[in-house]
Order: C-alpha cells, then structure tokens, then sequence
C-alpha cells in the first residue's frame, strides 16, 4: 500500500469525524427520517445513538487504518475500498436529500469533501494496483 493511499485513507477518516460534527452540531439525528421514526417509538435514543454511531464508525476507521491499512495487511486492499463506498454513499446521500427536500440538510456542506476525497482514495487504489504488477515484473 503505498503513501498516498495511506494519507487519503486516514485523511479521508478525519473528514467523516467533521463531517460527524457538522451533523451533530446541525441536528441530522431531529431531522434524518429513519432517526425521527426510532424517536418516536423509542424517545430520547435519536441523539445518543447518533453520537454512539459516529463515534464507533470513526473508531472503526481508525482501526483500518491502524490495524489494516497502515501495516499492509493482506486484506488492506479491501478495507480501503469498504471506506470508499461508504463514504462516496454518504457524499451522495446529502445532496439527493438536499434535492428531494429542497433544502440544507445537516452534513450537506462537508458531503461533497467526502465524495471527492473517496473519488480519490478509489483512483489511487486503482492506480497502486496497476503498478505492482509491472514492479513485480522488474
């Protein structure tokens, strides 16, 4: 795994815990449906279980990173691009809600960060991929 894969990865970590921040902050678990629906059966777990969510995702991250992707375990590879679906799926996400509301919805503003950065976590796993067979070769 080389060291612009490594950076993107674990900068691509610290985008989701401001991202997380920027939902917290704007209130996403009040207003994201499937959150508004577990509060009204279950009243109060919207916001801890939000907070307990993000909190785990991001350690989750971390724990790729530490455990898996900066070592280059075998299974690196496969980590790296999870975190990019997940975080391409989130950068996404936000601006078709955005549309279907016709409106800001909270975790909008750093969504696009996500999508762009995931973009170019998958091209530089793309890319990193294509040149270990012709070193190999060498």
């Amino acid at each position: 795994m080389n060291h612009k894969v490594k950076v993107a990865f674990l900068a691509l970590i610290f985008l989701q815990a401001l991202h997380s921040l920027e939902e917290y902050a704007f209130g996403f678990f009040e207003v994201f449906p499937p959150a508004r629906l577990l509060n009204e059966i279950w009243p109060g777990v919207a916001q801890p279980g939000f907070i307990a969510f993000n909190v785990l995702l991001v350690a989750f991250g971390l724990w790729c990173f530490f455990w898996r992707v900066q070592p280059g375990a075998h299974t690196a590879r496969r980590w790296a691009w999870l975190w990019v679906v997940i975080e391409a799926y989130n950068g996404i996400g936000h601006p078709i809600w955005a549309a279907a509301i016709h409106g800001y919805n909270p975790g909008l503003a750093s969504a696009p960060f996500l999508l762009g950065l995931s973009l170019y976590l998958a091209f530089q796993l793309h890319s990193s991929a294509r040149s270990v067979p012709s070193q190999a070769a060498a």
